[in-house]
């Protein structure tokens, strides 16, 4: 019982709201359990492979999660204790991670008692992983025509930049990066489609398919230098194990019994 608070409530009152909290964790953590052992135990026809049990798992850590924060809210001296054993548990941040670096610096820079100017004799300092969410642009290419006003029929422009599909929508980058998230992440094409409506990108799945299909025509070349390179290797090692992909209609079901494990 490592969750238990220091001190227990004193006031009969408060102890009871604190025994009522307790026994309805313990409820929605048993059914959890139960959920998760008839995923891994239960009969044939109703176990879930390996991958669709870590998300069991992945929603049961979630769970307990969302009740650890509404007792972080409601218990200030838990809400101190948990955060210390999370800086002590999180680990070093890579080195080659950039750094932003933030001061907070008080309202006040000279002292209350005398105005007097404040020095710096220490500081705090933590750090939190951040990132920056993919954000779509569009490059606007100009291309201005100079004309001579002395000369006749003088114009000079700019030869227009080669592209990987001609007269096509996408940059190399983007084109690169769904190439990544479908063969590198296993995204499907028609997720990737539906990530770029949720930005009012409106594409749909074939088109995303003709960019992949081209890209792969125009990489062929690098494609037969590779493998050049490694047939003329004496030993080749490959792994050849399968990306498994789950059953989009299982992954459904499983969240109806798990938020039907939580509602009741």
């Amino acid at each position: 019982m490592s969750d238990l608070p220091d001190e227990l409530p004193s006031e009969p009152a408060e102890l009871r709201v604190f025994a009522a909290a307790l026994l309805d964790r313990c409820a929605r953590l048993e059914r959890l359990l139960k959920l998760a052992k008839d995923a891994q135990f239960g009969r044939s026809s109703e176990k879930l492979d390996a991958d669709q049990l870590q998300l069991v798992l992945e929603d049961i850590d979630g769970a307990v999660a969302a009740l650890e924060a509404v007792e972080d809210r409601t218990d200030p001296r838990t809400r101190e204790r948990r955060a210390a054993e999370r800086r002590a548990n999180r680990g070093k941040l890579p080195e080659h991670l950039p750094r932003i670096v933030e001061i907070l610096m008080p309202a006040a820079t000279c002292c209350p008692s005398c105005k007097g100017d404040l020095v710096e004799i220490g500081c705090d300092e933590s750090q939190r992983l951040d990132v920056v969410p993919v954000q779509y642009r569009v490059i606007v290419t100009r291309r201005p025509k100079l004309a001579c006003r002395a000369c006749h029929g003088v114009v000079l422009q700019h030869a227009a930049p080669e592209r990987l599909i001609r007269g096509g929508l996408p940059t190399e980058r983007l084109v690169a990066h769904v190439i990544d998230a479908k063969y590198h992440w296993h995204l499907p094409l028609y997720r990737q489609a539906q990530m770029l409506a949720t930005h009012g990108i409106a594409l749909d799945r074939s088109t995303l398919a003709f960019w992949v299909g081209y890209a792969a025509q125009e990489l062929k070349p690098l494609w037969h230098r590779l493998r050049e390179l490694l047939l003329a290797s004496p030993k080749l090692c490959f792994d050849e194990t399968p990306a498994r992909v789950l059953d989009p209609w299982a992954r459904q079901d499983q969240n109806r019994l798990l938020l039907g494990a939580l509602a009741r």
